[in-house]
């Protein structure tokens, strides 16, 4: 053995080291694996973090799981490349930065200017990039960090070049006037998923514009219909048929309007009074009704916030205030007819939480409607949706297909300007009327270049290609290089609330870019809630900083913690007992293998992993057909993407059988080096996955391999052992573990000394098995000084216990009048299962319903309960 282990395992002596080893060895980069060439690729992008802050606690789930996936793949084979990389997140690393220099130095970016403020952004984005690979590399992620991207480096800068060009071109993408989003305090627009939505009360107003205004409307927003230049009415209702198509002159708080009666099917009768004031640049809806009916399209309210020039006393006034003052109006002329407590959604920027302004603007947008010619004339939302409708991206959990669906059916041009500094410059210029888009500015003077930049979620959207060479690798429709090896990726691992913001767009710029899906699974991992239920966010700074939990408990702790009870799409909350339950359970895991290593010869140590030994005994056989049990249920689970349940199994086979069951055993039946070794060097490597530091420190200590790129055992090796392993082994070990439990309880509810030896005699249908393993339960805590078979009914001073038809005697252990109530409550406890058994067997409905196996097992047990009522009730 190269070195013993220390009796207690200390992560701070391991962690550091062995991930410096990792790293050196070269074999988180597929391209210093040694596979054969045509090994398969399985390929993750990892999600890249804002580098806004330090990533929390729910950043280290995403980690947890991706790098299980990753290490299980890379164990079994396969070419895997997981791609690191940090995003830009314009919005949000721009208003940190302002927030930061105005909190230090009182000034804003209008101060400093643009080149002198995007030089305090890099600074910033150095800083915050080294603090976030740093935890990362703690989580233990075998990320290859030789091709570590960044969304706003020199590569993607060109990838975005290109793939706005080349939508440019084919008309995908254009310059419009429409409705946005607009944040006032970002000063920038947002998409339609960046809108965040709170629930408020509020006041729906019910008013006339004037006394001689025929129509009453209804609005929560008096202060936009300064802006208003139509009503619509539904064509089917008759109250207001007569007047469609008629056009009045109104004075509405001292401004005048022109309203036009309307008709529009899609007008709800029975909502309000039926009648809707029509604003067209505060609305997209109204938007779309200005468009066919050919209205004014009149702007109130300003880029800042406040009501435009020309609106008489309301012009400077923010919106709330000019909402009042309206309000105070139409009470003062009697023109409103109803006011109404309500509750509804207030959207707000999910930067900054500052209330939402739609307002018509001059942008750039994709067209998600129009036909691709590339996509063989379908848009891309169709094509994205077709990638979801027709099974080839899955989504895990399945329900978040149908939210996905929803959301890109409902999908309108996507608006990717925005009004900052930082981030993808937009490659167009301007002189005048004309407007030239171009790798290059034109030619000639008077040209000005747009100062905005792209959307981030439009050079996130390409991550998946634009990592792996794209557009360098991508000539003529023909992949090469790494994007021809490892794109479409197998799997992108994120959280569901960013399903419509980032997956939507990497679903259509990929088919843009190459015409195929980017990956072929979703897997959409829950919120890890703080401990009162809220969700972890930087900037509410209730985040779980996972260092500050690692150096408390070591990195597997907080891995296992994360992914053990954790399902996709579910949410879960930050509990630290958890986490200190899972740091117990990885030192009970350190001491199992220490004790094992300890005790094993140089001949056990060289066991292979992969080569069975063979079983003497009913245990042996037992625990080996368990640990190939357990090696495939965690196949399953893991080909399944159901982590918890597989590393619910190994840790129930390493603590319940193995540590509980086997090692004791092992103390009785000795000379089991051999298959203690074999069953811990395939538990290291099954773990390795949940928890690779330990593991791999335990494995380095009697080993001179990294376990990192230890093969997966292989199941189909021990098919011949599972058939040569008798169908009632398992049963038969089974009954010897319940004999020895019921023994040790006997002892226990008769408060027998420990120290008190007793004998034991057998009788009954299973007597020769328990006595051909009389050395254990001789041997296992239970007390027993011999056991043997018996020939006379014991019928005094001796506890018996029931085992179906089989019966054991603990002689001399009896105080009668204790024993008699024992007896008595373990008869009570029999009659009652004996009768909830009974009626559900009688119950004809369950007979016809369950499974026969189901119906012959609980038949089973009922006729062993029955034989054990009478055996205590002959006992008493």
């Amino acid at each position: 053995m190269k070195h013993e282990l220390e009796k207690i395992y200390n992560p701070d002596l391991f962690e550091d080291k062995i991930y410096q080893q990792w790293e050196e060895s070269g074999f988180f980069n597929p391209d210093k694996l040694n596979l054969p060439d045509d090994a398969p690729a399985y390929t993750i992008v990892l999600p890249p973090p804002n580098i806004t802050a330090k990533l929390h606690l729910g950043h280290s789930a995403m980690l947890a799981i991706e790098d299980l996936m990753i290490r299980y793949r890379r164990q079994n084979g396969y070419r895997v490349l997981w791609l690191p990389g940090t995003d830009h997140a314009a919005i949000a690393t721009q208003n940190m930065v302002e927030k930061k220099i105005f909190a230090e130095r009182g000034k804003t970016r209008h101060d400093l200017g643009r080149e002198n403020f995007l030089e305090e952004v890099n600074n910033f984005v150095v800083e915050t990039q080294a603090t976030i690979l740093n935890q990362t590399r703690k989580m233990g992620a075998s990320l290859d960090w030789s091709r570590l991207a960044f969304t706003l480096d020199e590569e993607r800068q060109r990838a975005v070049l290109k793939m706005f060009l080349d939508m440019h071109q084919e008309g995908i993408i254009y310059r419009g006037e429409r409705i946005v989003n607009w944040c006032p305090r970002c000063h920038s627009t947002l998409a339609d998923d960046e809108v965040e939505y709170k629930e408020q009360a509020a006041k729906l107003y019910t008013f006339k514009y004037s006394p001689d205004f025929p129509i009453a409307i209804s609005t929560t927003r008096p202060e936009t219909k300064l802006g208003d230049t139509a009503v619509a009415v539904n064509p089917k209702d008759k109250r207001y048929s007569d007047y469609i198509g008629k056009e009045y002159v109104v004075n509405f708080c001292g401004q005048t309007l022109k309203i036009k009666i309307i008709a529009d099917r899609n007008v709800e009768m029975d909502f309000g009074t039926g009648a809707l004031g029509v604003t067209p640049a505060h609305s997209v809806v109204d938007w779309h009704m200005a468009e066919e009916n050919n209205l004014e399209i009149i702007k109130v309210i300003n880029e800042d916030g406040f009501i435009k020039d020309d609106f008489g006393v309301y012009s400077g006034l923010t919106a709330l205030v000019a909402r009042d003052k309206i309000v105070n109006y139409l009470r003062e002329h009697n023109l409103i007819t109803q006011e109404e407590e309500i509750v509804n959604n207030l959207s707000c920027c999910y930067r900054c939480d500052s209330p939402i302004e739609p307002l018509p603007s001059k942008q750039w947008f994709i067209a998600v409607d129009k036909p691709v010619v590339r996509l063989q004339g379908k848009s891309l939302k169709q094509a994205a949706l077709d990638l979801a409708q027709n099974g080839e991206v899955k989504f895990l959990p399945e329900r978040f297909n149908k939210r996905y669906c929803d959301w890109m059916e409902n999908l309108h041009d996507w608006c990717i300007s925005r009004q900052i500094w930082f981030g993808h410059s937009i490659p167009a210029w301007y002189k005048g009327a004309e407007v030239y888009v171009g790798a290059e500015a034109p030619i000639g003077e008077g040209w000005v270049k747009d100062e905005d930049t792209l959307d981030t979620w439009f050079s996130s959207g390409m991550w998946t290609f634009s990592t792996l060479g794209w557009p360098d690798n991508y000539k003529d429709g023909v992949k090469s290089g790494d994007l021809a090896r490892f794109h479409p990726t197998q799997v992108l691992e994120t959280g569901y609330e960013i399903l419509t913001l980032w997956v939507s767009r990497m679903m259509m710029m990929s088919l843009f870019a190459l015409g195929e899906k980017p990956f072929s699974h979703v897997y959409l991992h829950g919120t890890i809630l703080d401990e009162s239920g809220k969700k972890m966010s930087k900037s509410k700074g209730n985040g779980i900083d996972p260092l500050e939990v690692i150096k408390k408990y070591g990195s597997d702790a907080v891995r296992l913690s994360l992914l053990m009870g954790a399902t996709p799409g579910n949410d879960s909350r930050y509990n630290e007992e958890k986490i200190a339950a899972k740091r117990n359970f990885i030192n009970k895991l350190w001491n199992i293998s220490r004790f094992i290593l300890s005790g094993a010869s140089e001949d056990d140590l060289n066991v292979s992993a992969d080569i069975l030994p063979k079983p003497l005994t009913l245990a042996d056989r037992w625990i080996l057909s368990e640990l190939i049990s357990v090696r495939k249920i965690v196949d399953a689970s893991y080909a399944d993407f159901n982590y918890s349940y597989g590393a619910d199994a190994l840790y129930d086979f390493t603590w319940n059988k193995l540590a509980d069951w086997y090692l004791e055993i092992a103390k009785v039946e000795k000379n089991k080096g051999t298959i203690l070794v074999y069953i811990v060097k395939n538990l290291l490597i099954m773990w390795h996955s949940s928890i690779p530091y330990v593991t791999e420190a335990i494995w380095q200590s009697f080993n001179d391999s990294i376990l990192m790129i230890e093969q997966w055992p292989k199941i189909e090796d021990k098919l011949d052992f599972l058939v040569s392993v008798s169908e009632n082994d398992g049963d038969n070990f089974s009954f010897i573990q319940e004999a020895i439990s019921s023994i040790r309880n006997a002892r226990s509810e008769n408060k027998i000394e420990p120290s008190r030896k007793v004998q034991a005699l057998v009788f009954g249908e299973r007597a020769d098995l328990l006595f051909s393993q009389a050395a254990l339960l001789v041997g296992l805590r239970t007390g027993i000084e011999s056991f043997e078979l018996g020939v006379d009914v014991p019928t005094s001073d001796s506890i018996k216990i029931s085992l179906g038809k089989t019966e054991i005697y603990l002689l001399g252990a009896i105080d009668p009048e204790k024993e008699k109530e024992r007896l008595l409550k373990e008869r009570a406890n029999l009659e009652g299962l004996i009768t909830n058994l009974s009626q559900r067997l009688n119950n004809e409905e369950f007979v016809a319903r369950a499974p026969k196996d189901i119906v012959r097992a609980e038949t089973d047990k009922l006729n062993r309960y029955k034989a054990e009522l009478e055996n205590i009730t002959a006992a008493l």
